[in-house]
């Protein structure tokens, strides 16, 4: 009974604080820092940001990904044009192997999700399951914050290769 109480009482900081466990593994893949923005009633879908690691030799790729939070998920791509903005679906998000690719607000790839069941509000978290080709399904928890936030948080332990 003292070592049920003991576990216990050594995992209440890590219960405390869920927006604490920041990465994932699914074998050489690794998320970091899977985040949304915040969204209003009146807007109908959100953007999620996260990092995506292939610390293997194969190439990692992105084919699906699904939340209770929305409908659909969608994964785009915002690139300038001549000085425009533009955002396209992708159907898939390759990462090379030995890349890190890092999803932040402002440009690049990004997951949009569609239908918003409920606001994004920030401090609400949800959870999101990725699906990659030969890896199968991971499901990471997407804490809502600030554009700003997500990109300091990060900032404490980005590893770039």
């Amino acid at each position: 009974m003292r070592l049920m109480i003991s576990l216990l009482l050594a995992a209440g900081p890590l219960l405390a604080i869920p927006a604490m466990a920041h990465d994932y593994q699914l074998g050489d893949v690794r998320i970091d820092h899977p985040f949304a923005t915040p969204a209003p009633p009146s807007v109908p879908h959100g953007a999620a940001y996260l990092a995506i690691t292939v610390e293997g030799d194969e190439p990692a790729v992105l084919i699906g990904a699904s939340t209770p939070a929305s409908d659909t998920v969608e994964f785009h791509d915002m690139t300038m044009e001549g000085g425009i903005m533009r955002m396209r679906q992708v159907s898939e998000i390759e990462v090379p192997a030995g890349i890190t690719q890092t999803m932040r607000p402002g440009g690049g790839y990004h997951l949009m999700l569609m239908g918003l069941v409920a606001p994004l509000r920030e401090g609400d978290s949800f959870p999101l399951t990725l699906e990659f080709a030969e890896l199968g399904e991971i499901e990471v928890h997407v804490s809502v914050q600030s554009a700003g936030e997500g990109s300091a948080a990060d900032h404490h332990h980005h590893h770039d290769h």
